[in-house]
Parts: structure tokens; C-alpha cells; sequence
């Protein structure tokens, strides 16, 4: 870990625990299984024959607290559309959804010409501390079942607070990058880097990213994104 992201992640995930004790131990909302969450949404606003990049996470991925067209798969279509990729990028993220929400939403999600899904899950559970042994094996459905359909998937880390102890945060980081190894997908390391523990980046629970904080992220999700676009473009 950088010095940097060293000085960071304290105070993120400081405020995830703040947040926590206002709102049950939910980081963005009830558990998603007491939820029937709306259909997934074309990040553009609109249906369209394109294929599909889906964005399977929670809040940090659904925009809470921010216009549609503010939240991060709203940014990465504009960057598709402008460098003229024919693709359409689809929100499918649930407030306050756990791996397990985002396993049992799965097939819903990944309804149509699905090409890519971002899967940036795994928030919740740490914020939970559910076990990461549960967590990882909810992963490696998720990654199984969608490469069963052919669709590349890019793995977004995520970091645990510390409430738990050191054991756990190392174990729940480390989930992601086994994962990234094991499975050989794509990988962005954590989501909210550069981002997590920027006070003019959130939003005033410290937690969700703010406008300017959304274009950082759909930012580090496009350099993943981009060249998983251009080989399949080139290929077609």
C-alpha cells in the first residue's frame, strides 16, 4: 500500500463507522433482500440495441445522494459515446446490497447482450463484517456465472473498516486480489481510490462520492474500461 492511500483509507473508513451507527449497521440503506430494487437502468437514460456494460455494485454504484446523470456509469457512457464505442452502459447498482443481494440479482442483471459487467460489490459485507470466506465464494458465483455467458468481467476492490481488526481488513482486502489472480479477470485494485478520505470529493456522510468525486472514479473505472472496449471493437 502507498504512504498516500495509507493516510487515506483511516479516514474513510472512520466515517463508514459514523455512518453505520446512524443508519443500523446499513452502509446505504436496508438489507437488499427486503428490497424488490427497480430494474436496471441504461446509464444514458434511454433503451437501446447497443450490447451491454453492467455496473453490478451498491450505493457507490447506484449514485445515492446524486442525479442519475451524476452517478459513475452515467460518466463512463459519455466517455464511450465520445470516443465512439457502440456500446450501452447499464446502472445496476442496489443501495445498501451485499454480495450475496448482487448473486441473487444476478440473472435479472445480466438480462440482454451483456459484453462487460464492472462488479463492485463487497462494500456492505465489510461494513457488516460478514465473513469473507462468504464473501469471496458470492464473488466467484458472480464472476462464474457471468463468464458462463461470455462476458469479460472487471473486478472493482473495495476496503473493509478497521473495526474489526487488523486480521479482517487484510483478509478482506486480500479476497479481492486472490480473486483477481485465481480468476484472471480485470482488476481495479479499489474503487474509490483518490477518492476515499478527500473531504471536497464526498458527500457529507464521507462516504459517497459527490459530483466531482463520481468523475474520479468513473475516471479509474475507464482506464480499465477503455481497453476492454477497444479489443472487443477491433475484433467485431
Amino acid at each position: 500500500m502507498t504512504t498516500a492511500r495509507a493516510c487515506l483509507l483511516p479516514v474513510f473508513v472512520c466515517s463508514l463507522l459514523a455512518f453505520a451507527g446512524c443508519r443500523g449497521n446499513a452502509a446505504d440503506g436496508p438489507a437488499s433482500k427486503d428490497r424488490q430494487p427497480a430494474a436496471p437502468k441504461a446509464a444514458g437514460g434511454s433503451a437501446s440495441e447497443r450490447p451491454r456494460i453492467v455496473a453490478l455494485g451498491d450505493s457507490l454504484t447506484a449514485g445515492l445522494g446524486l442525479p442519475q446523470n451524476q452517478a459513475y456509469p452515467a460518466l463512463l457512457q459519455q466517455r464511450v459515446d465520445g470516443e465512439g464505442f457502440r456500446f450501452e452502459v447499464v446502472n445496476a447498482g442496489v443501495s445498501g446490497d451485499t454480495t450475496a443481494g448482487g448473486l441473487r440479482r444476478l440473472d435479472w442483471a445480466l438480462e440482454g447482450e451483456v459484453r462487460v459487467m464492472i462488479l463492485a460489490l463487497g462494500a456492505n459485507d465489510g461494513l457488516r463484517g460478514l465473513p469473507v470466506t462468504e464473501m469471496k465464494r458470492n464473488l466467484e458465483k458472480i464472476i462464474g456465472r457471468a463468464r458462463e455467458k461470455k462476458i469479460v468481467v472487471i473486478l472493482a476492490g473495495m476496503e473493509a473498516p478497521p473495526n474489526y481488526g487488523p486480521e479482517y481488513t487484510a483478509a478482506f482486502r486480500r479476497v479481492f486480489q486472490d480473486l483477481a489472480r485465481e480468476q484472471e479477470v480485470h482488476f481495479l485494485p479499489f474503487l474509490l481510490a483518490g477518492v476515499a478520505g478527500e473531504a471536497g470529493l464526498n458527500q457529507g456522510d464521507g462516504i459517497h462520492p459527490n459530483a466531482q468525486g463520481a468523475v474520479a472514479v468513473a475516471d479509474a473505472v475507464w482506464r480499465a474500461l477503455r481497453p476492454v472496449l477497444a479489443r472487443m471493437s477491433a475484433a467485431s
